[in-house]
């Protein structure tokens, strides 16, 4: 089960620079995953330092916790079953007072992918499930194909997925549902296929590509779930804590620009009023202006880091806000 998690942390040297880790401090990664980054963080806290980690997948919390017994037994680890949404509500259960490093890897991991019986994946026939929490989140992919309708599966399509055939596959599935429930990932791609005129289906990657990745974001609300989980950690981080955030779709990355914009703003009042009334304080310094991406080297050694965004923000002390 274990080897299932064993993935290449994705921009490793920009996550260890940027959150600079000291020991003694609290680190919080809020996609632990198969643990790539969090084991390099823990390191660096060791041994007085708490490393915190937190998923919705028991197999990557299994994982997680045998290979910090195996390779950095002497750090001092808890890890916490849950959605990063959740963060407030996690923190507490953790009794931790603040954290200095924030880590978000957000997407759904490589090891999710390969498993086939979960329904990420449209080259590995499987129900139509994509759920990452199964035993919380009731809603499938298979419902959302077989219950929405056409007008909003295809508004789903195409702002989640920018699907520009939104419209046709949307009409095509509801053509499909109507002889027979559509219940697995090949009878999906199927249907996309034949929504997608040839000369499309030619370039551009696997023509269902998108559409899965529409049907993951709404299943799992994950952008609710990442504005949510951002502000929280904004909440919690100690005056200059650090909050690394690594996103590999546009809609993603525009949420976390947007939140680190917000928060980093001053007085908001109109310039023709003379003293500022609105009270409006930056709570954080954004960092990254730009997002960071890989290097060269790390993608052709690492396809997953081709499209990776990283966005970091630091805490301001607001204390006398």
């Amino acid at each position: 089960m274990t080897s299932e998690y064993r993935h290449v942390p994705v921009m490793l040297g920009e996550v260890l620079r940027e959150l600079d880790p000291q020991p003694g401090e609290t680190v919080c990664d809020c996609t632990l995953g198969g643990a790539g980054h969090s084991v390099e963080l823990a390191r660096r806290v060791a041994p007085a330092g708490l490393s915190l980690g937190i998923d919705q997948d028991d197999m990557a919390l299994a994982a997680a916790g045998e290979r910090f017994e195996r390779e950095v037994p002497e750090a001092a680890h808890r890890f916490l079953k849950g959605n990063f949404g959740d963060l407030d509500d996690l923190l507490v259960q953790a009794q931790v007072p603040g954290v200095d490093c924030f880590l978000f890897d957000i997407g759904v991991s490589s090891p999710q992918l390969d498993i086939p019986e979960r329904g990420f994946s449209y080259n590995e026939d499987a129900p139509l499930d994509m759920r990452m929490d199964p035993g919380n989140n009731t809603l499938t992919a298979a419902e959302v194909v077989n219950t929405y309708d056409e007008v909003d599966l295809a508004r789903v399509l195409r702002v989640y997925g920018d699907e520009k055939h939104a419209q046709g596959i949307a009409r095509q599935i509801a053509r499909a549902r109507e002889k027979a429930p559509i219940q697995t990932t090949f009878q999906l791609v199927d249907v996309i296929k034949r929504a997608i005129p040839a000369k499309d289906r030619r370039h551009g990657g696997h023509p269902a590509r998108k559409t899965f990745q529409a049907l993951r974001i709404e299943v799992n609300q994950e952008l609710d779930v990442l504005e949510r989980g951002l502000r929280a950690a904004v909440r919690w981080a100690n005056t200059g804590g650090r909050i690394c955030v690594i996103s590999y779709h546009s809609l993603e990355d525009r949420i976390v620009k947007h939140v680190f914009g917000e928060l980093s703003q001053g007085c908001i009042c109109p310039p023709e009023l003379p003293a500022c009334v609105c009270g409006h304080v930056p709570i954080v310094k954004v960092k990254t202006r730009k997002p960071l991406v890989a290097s060269d080297e790390e993608v052709g050694a690492n396809p997953r880091a081709r499209s990776a965004l990283m966005r970091v923000a630091v805490k301001l002390d607001v204390t006398d806000a």
